[in-house]
């Protein structure tokens, strides 16, 4: 028996990096895949045939996770599709960083709309199908810095720390309901994105773990999929740290 057979989840930007590992994880559990990407059509639906011919039913939505109107008509359109969800994996975001004296309003504005209100957008979208059912898992990704915050890096920061007092309200408010919410903290997750930093930064980051490397995007699968399973029944309103100790 596979830890999520037959379930349904609905993975938010699932084309690429630790979205399409949590996509991947999830379908090799017998998990039924509902996904969103923004630009990456092809690769999309390269990870949509991937995942059908797996033995599990998966579809790519291109949907805008800032978007109310957009989160809205997925959730309308996977229950068409799917029958029901199971699961909600929060886990689109961007990034823009800058120092707070040369980051635009522009670059603050985008990345709380992306990486939190589209959080609140898709919880939202989601809730009465899992008041009716009487059961669900939410698994919000952020961010260690979104819990020590980094130079550079303050609307992200922000966006990510919002995630956690997001999540734990709505673990208070529907956990009667048979509703779990969670959070996943990933630390240095090696993905096409750190690829392009030097080798001097990698290295330096990697000093700093006590596991003395980066992680690989199936570590936050893999995480996710506990959180997303009967295994986790009772836990929620809690931060997964998928650090390698780096916040120890």
């Amino acid at each position: 028996m596979k830890l999520l057979e037959s379930k349904v989840a609905i993975i938010t930007g699932g084309s690429r990096g630790i979205g399409k590992s949590i996509c991947e994880t999830f379908a090799q559990n017998g998990c039924n895949v509902a996904f969103t990407y923004n630009n990456s059509k092809e690769s999309a639906e390269g990870l949509a045939k991937e995942l059908n011919n797996s033995g599990v039913k998966a579809k790519a939505y291109k949907s805008d996770a800032s978007s109310f109107d957009d989160a809205t008509k997925l959730v309308e359109d996977v229950l068409d599709d799917f029958g029901k969800i199971d699961i909600l994996v929060n886990n689109a975001g961007i990034k823009k960083d800058n120092l707070l004296m040369r980051m635009e309003k522009s670059d603050f504005d985008s990345v709380i709309n992306i990486n939190l209100s589209s959080v609140f957008n898709l919880t939202k979208a989601s809730i009465r199908t899992f008041l009716k059912q009487r059961n669900g898992s939410i698994i919000n990704i952020s961010s260690v810095v979104g819990v020590k915050g980094n130079a550079g890096q303050s609307n992200y920061s922000a966006s990510k720390a919002g995630i956690i007092g997001f999540s734990k309200s709505i673990a208070l408010e529907l956990g009667s309901r048979n509703i779990r919410s969670n959070v996943i903290a990933p630390g240095f997750i090696e993905t096409d994105m750190t690829n392009s930093l030097s080798e001097d930064v990698i290295n330096s980051w990697k000093e700093s773990i006590p596991l003395k490397r980066g992680g690989s995007p199936s570590d936050v699968g893999n995480a996710c999929v506990f959180l997303a399973s009967d295994l986790s029944s009772y836990i929620t309103g809690q931060v997964l740290h998928v650090d390698g100790g780096m916040l120890t």
